[in-house]
Formats: structure tokens, C-alpha cells, sequence
């Protein structure tokens, strides 16, 4: 961006609704596409499941790339108005809290007491939890900076996706961080060039606002649909590889996808009213936005694992169910995952003042202590 960037009176400290409108909407696909296992085999197997597949493709690229966005979005404005420190610290909670839940859900499908070696195991959360850690460090020292983050975070995305090709040739337990396999279903390469560019669009949002967002979603696109269509001569570039999961060509349609869909959220949250109440549709939506991590906790665990040893969706109607009773079954997962959101939440909102009172007062007992107690 060659436009100065808004004085720290100036920028902006509200809410980005479009982001959270495009996690929510994603966690609704993500439902979707794991309810797929509730299907008969020959129906999983069906074109109407294929073209699904493809739009299932983009919930990955939009959470990754989201969580680059709010962590660049936050490092910008804290910077701007002198809090940088604390929420740094709240973001590395927030990426301690993620891969907190990634243990738990790999603990639920694995012995990890006898197998430890399965808490390394890199799923969607623990990829999304490592592309945190590793992008923090950089948008906070250079959150001052937009020019050079948003610049450097564009040349890091598109470094990642180039290299992403020879991550296969890699052998070892590095593999795990750079080859798609059954151990890591989710590795950083190509991943996390999405939290990448979540960097770069995040950090142009907070420091020229909308109109800046609109311009780096626009060039986003623009790239992302040329890369799009030159997949025969980017293959050539490398050794043989794995399409449809490394090359670049395949992360450009994907993010030129995920940036078409933000650009749309972001124009129709500029034709809300900025004190309107929110209507049904986006509270439910931006609930699942601002509970990602509780939605997919949530509905895993309805979904696959046996509570009481005894129930689970997928053990009475997986691999059973034709369209009418897997969309039925996915609407009430859904539902039951939107009201264990709403309760977590509340529960949380009761917790946390009794929890400052109590650390504030332990606080206080430990500050009037006796020497050498």
C-alpha cells in the first residue's frame, strides 16, 4: 500500500464484523463436511459430493488465513494506541488455548498416554495453532510498521506457497511439518502461507481502514484467479508432486476464492447500520464466528466421539444415511453445537469476574504477606 497509514487518533478500534461473519460461515461448512461420514459409501462416492468437496476445500484456507488477520488486525491497533504488550499476551494465550483443545481432540481419537508421540500429530488445529506462534512474533515487532509487515507478511505467503512443492521431497520427522500424510493432515507447508496473507490484509485493514482492505482483497483476487489458471505451467516448474495439496497454483484458487468471499462480507457490512440490531440470521452466524474453536471442539465430539462410551451420530447413522436424514442429522448438529456455544459462552461471562476477584485478592494476601513466608 503506498497510502500513509491513519494516525493512531484515527484508526479504528471497532470490530471487523466480515471476518467473523467468514469464520462463521465456515464453521457451518466444516459441519457439513464432516457430517459427510454420515453418508453411505455409494453416496460419498456421488458427483453431488465432489462438487461439495470443493467448496469444503476454502473452510481451511479461511480459518488459517482469518486467524492471520486478527492477529495482524490487533498487533497494528495496539501498537497505535500504546497496549502492544498486553495483548500479546493475549494472543499467546489464545494460541496456548488452541493447541490446548488440538491435545484434547487428538487425546479423544488417540492413546496419547501410550503413544505420546501422538500429541504431535498435526491436524487443523495444531497447524492453526503453530501458524499463530509463528506469525505473532513478526506482526508484533513490526505492528509500527504497516508498510513493512503488510510488504513482508505478502513476500512470506508467497515464498510458502512456492516452496510448498518440494516440502514432498522432504524425509524424516520433518516430513511432519511439510508433507501431507495421515500423520499430518495438515502440515505448514502449504498452510501457512494463508495465515501469511491474513498477515497482510489484517495489517491493511487496521492501518488504512475499509477502503484499504478493499484494495489488498481486490489484488488478492486478481492474483489468486491468474495463479488459477496457469496450474499446467506451475506443476512443470517442480518435481513430481501432489496437485490439488501443494502447488501453488492450488493455494492461488483457494485464497482468490476465500479474499472473493471476504470482499462481499465487507461490502455488505458497510451497508449495515452501524448501531442496528443484529438480526436471527447474523447472531447465529457471528456465534459460530466468534466460537470457532468451541464449534469445532463441540461438534467433533457429537459427531464422532462416544459420550458415555455409548453415543454418537456417527455410530447410529454413519455410513447409513441418504440425503434427507444427512441434512436433517447436519442441522441438528448444528444446533446443538450453536446452543453448547451460547452456554460456554455465558458460563464464561459468569466465571470471569468471580475469577479476577479471587486472583486479585490472592494477589492482595501474597503483597501483605510476612518477610519470608
Amino acid at each position: 500500500m503506498t497510502s500513509t497509514p491513519a494516525s493512531p487518533a484515527l484508526v479504528s478500534r471497532d470490530r471487523i464484523r466480515a471476518i467473523d461473519w467468514l469464520r462463521g460461515i465456515a464453521v457451518l461448512f466444516m459441519v457439513q463436511t464432516h457430517t459427510l461420514a454420515l453418508l453411505t459409501p455409494e453416496l460419498r462416492q456421488s458427483e453431488w459430493v465432489a462438487r461439495l468437496l470443493r467448496v469444503d476445500g476454502l473452510v481451511a484456507p479461511a480459518f488459517i488465513f482469518s486467524a492471520g488477520f486478527a492477529t495482524a488486525l490487533m498487533m497494528v491497533r495496539s501498537a497505535a494506541s500504546g497496549v502492544l504488550r498486553e495483548r500479546v499476551h493475549r494472543n499467546l494465550r489464545r494460541a496456548g488455548e488452541v493447541l490446548a483443545v488440538a491435545t484434547l481432540v487428538n487425546w479423544a481419537w488417540f492413546p496419547l498416554l501410550r503413544e505420546p508421540e501422538w500429541i504431535f500429530r498435526m491436524d487443523i488445529l495444531q497447524c492453526v495453532g503453530l501458524c499463530l506462534l509463528i506469525v505473532l512474533p513478526v506482526a508484533a515487532l513490526l505492528s509500527a510498521r504497516p508498510k513493512v509487515l503488510s510488504t513482508g507478511a505478502f513476500v512470506l505467503a508467497m515464498a510458502t506457497f512456492a516452496v510448498s512443492p518440494l516440502g514432498e521431497q522432504v524425509d524424516g520427522p520433518w516430513a511432519t511439518l511439510t508433507e501431507k500424510s495421515s500423520f499430518a493432515p495438515f502440515p505448514l507447508l502449504p498452510w501457512l502461507g494463508y495465515a501469511w496473507l491474513g498477515v497482510f490484509a489484517g495489517t491493511v485493514a487496521g492501518a488504512w481502514g475499509r477502503a484499504g482492505l478493499i484494495k489488498a482483497l481486490l489484488v488478492l483476487m486478481g492474483l489468486g484467479f491468474t495463479g488459477a489458471v496457469l496450474g499446467d505451467f506451475l506443476y512443470g516448474l517442480y518435481p513430481p508432486h501432489r496437485f490439488f495439496v501443494a502447488n501453488p497454483s492450488n493455494a492461488a484458487a483457494r485464497f482468490g476464492w476465500v479474499s472473493t468471499v471476504l470482499l462481499v462480507l465487507t461490502w455488505l457490512e458497510a451497508r449495515v447500520p452501524v448501531n442496528a440490531a443484529p438480526s436471527r440470521l447474523r447472531r447465529f452466524v457471528e456465534v459460530f464466528g466468534t466460537s470457532s474453536l468451541s464449534a469445532y471442539f463441540f461438534h467433533e465430539m457429537l459427531l464422532f466421539y462416544r459420550l458415555g462410551g455409548v453415543f454418537s451420530f456417527q455410530r447410529f447413522w454413519g455410513d447409513r444415511s441418504g440425503w434427507l436424514q444427512y441434512w436433517v442429522l447436519t442441522a441438528v448438529i448444528i444446533g446443538l453445537t450453536f446452543g453448547l456455544c451460547v452456554a460456554l459462552d455465558r458460563l464464561e461471562r459468569v466465571l470471569r469476574p468471580a475469577l479476577r476477584n479471587l486472583s486479585g485478592r490472592l494477589f492482595r494476601q501474597d503483597q501483605h504477606a510476612p518477610a519470608g513466608r
